[in-house]
């Protein structure tokens, strides 16, 4: 394991900024989390380009580029991060970006002499709009909860719903990125086959689902050909988001075998504007541990390092917004809230296996956790799984009921870190919503 699961002086619950809404109660972006993104403001015509969030506030990577205040690797990595994506600071590996971190820190403290040149820096995030944090050439989306995917399979295979490979390999399919959108995302409800009386119908899908996912971005990669070792792994990880994979479970049903997700769910993928560098959720690391009954890791996906701090405790949680409750003003529904730690994988897996063979990784590559659920009913990442295949439709609101997703829906996740005798610090918000089908049609 590297050294991004130890806390270090970045980490001091006791450091507070010069900008007061960084040390409100509550805040998701305190100087402990500096987390990265690509943005620009809402009015006008200046390009995107590289930021990192600070309270309500976020700093500049271009202008403070602009004002050369950084010396060698800092000011490399600032430099790589002022550009209209990230993937220029991702591939320069977790060297730069510990300097990059530990020099905002330093400026954004209290007492800073850079003060006033960083302030000059600053943009109002409620002026802000944002881009995807990466150009993403490649999409992988795991399947590592052993809930979901026990909870899934009982309702497709009851009497063997956990296949025997779910356990020896981290399950995983090739995604399309070119459907992956930033939050604020809406799309048209997908269309496809359907499973009828009679054989196959084409059109909307009925069974419409969100999947409360991590998001995992890849930094530096690996030549073709080269595996990346367990140990190694988070030296190739950039940083964490929130992903939802919408995914419409009446086409998936149908089309699933043998070769599994195709058109139910390369329709659309959100995710949060922010990444949470490992870094920053070095406080918040935890045991990865396997049931004593269940088989272990076989050795390329096993370690010392990786049994002791592999996981990670990231609250999430799942709300749901009608257009019927817009229209009230009224707050959004929670669904659901469980934690990342609960994954039957950890992030170091993923990569080590989804290089064992060779497979070459790039900068902004990104990979989805799958669906996280946890151990209780109330844990389940998805509506599928709430609603118990649709039988029992989930009371949103006064007067409404879900057991899918329907047109104007909004679905909010949110993320965060906290445990005693460390600040606690958020992902932001990730929001998509659905919008009606392009030229419905029962037959296309």
């Amino acid at each position: 394991m590297t050294v991004f699961n130890r806390p270090d002086a970045t980490h001091d619950p006791k450091v507070r900024s010069w900008l007061p809404s960084a040390n409100l109660t509550g805040c998701a972006f305190p100087i402990q989390n500096l987390p990265f993104g690509v943005f620009r403001r809402a009015h006008g015509a200046e390009p995107f380009r590289g930021g990192v969030a600070i309270g309500d506030q976020i700093l500049d990577l271009a202008a403070l580029a602009d004002a050369n205040l950084f010396l060698s690797d800092a000011a490399q990595g600032i430099r790589a991060g002022s550009l209209p994506s990230l993937n220029s600071l991702m591939q320069l590996g977790p060297h730069i970006w510990g300097a990059l971190r530990r020099a905002l820190f330093e400026a954004l403290a209290q007492g800073s002499a850079l003060e006033g040149a960083l302030r000059a820096c600053l943009v109002p995030q409620e002026d802000a709009v944002f881009s995807l944090p990466a150009q993403i050439g490649d999409y992988t989306d795991f399947y590592i909860s052993i809930y979901h995917a026990t909870a899934i399979g009982r309702q497709f295979r009851p009497d063997n719903p956990l296949l025997p490979n779910y356990k020896w390999i981290p399950i995983g399919y090739h995604g399309r990125s070119s459907s992956i959108g930033v939050s604020g995302q809406s799309f048209p409800r997908p269309q496809g086959q359907r499973p009828g009386a009679t054989g196959p119908t084409v059109g909307p899908s009925t069974r419409l689902d969100y999947e409360l996912e991590v998001g995992i971005f890849i930094g530096a990669g690996n030549p073709l050909g080269a595996a990346i070792p367990l140990a190694d792994a988070e030296n190739h990880i950039f940083g964490l988001c929130l992903l939802n994979d919408w995914s419409a479970r009446d086409l998936q049903g149908w089309e699933y075998q043998p070769l599994g997700p195709f058109l139910a769910k390369n329709f659309a993928t959100t995710i949060s504007p922010w990444v949470v560098t490992l870094q920053a959720l070095a406080p918040f690391r935890a045991p990865f541990n396997r049931p004593q009954d269940d088989p272990q890791p076989l050795p390329y996906l096993d370690s010392k390092s990786n049994r002791e701090a592999g996981a990670i405790d990231i609250r999430l949680e799942a709300l749901i917004q009608t257009a019927r409750m817009h229209a009230r003003q009224e707050p959004p529904q929670r669904l659901s809230e469980t934690s990342f730690r609960h994954a039957y994988w950890t992030i170091s897996q993923l990569v080590a296996h989804h290089t064992v063979n060779g497979c070459n990784l790039r900068p902004g590559d990104l990979f989805g956790s799958g669906t996280q659920s946890g151990p209780t009913p109330a844990e389940a990442g998805s509506l599928v799984e709430l609603s118990k295949g649709g039988s029992q439709p989930l009371q949103i609101g006064q007067d409404e009921q879900r057991s899918f997703l329907e047109d104007g829906d909004t679905v909010i996740f949110r993320g965060r870190c906290e445990r005693p005798g460390a600040v606690t610090i958020g992902f932001g918000e990730l929001r998509g919503c659905v919008l009606p089908a392009l030229n419905p049609s029962r037959e296309l």
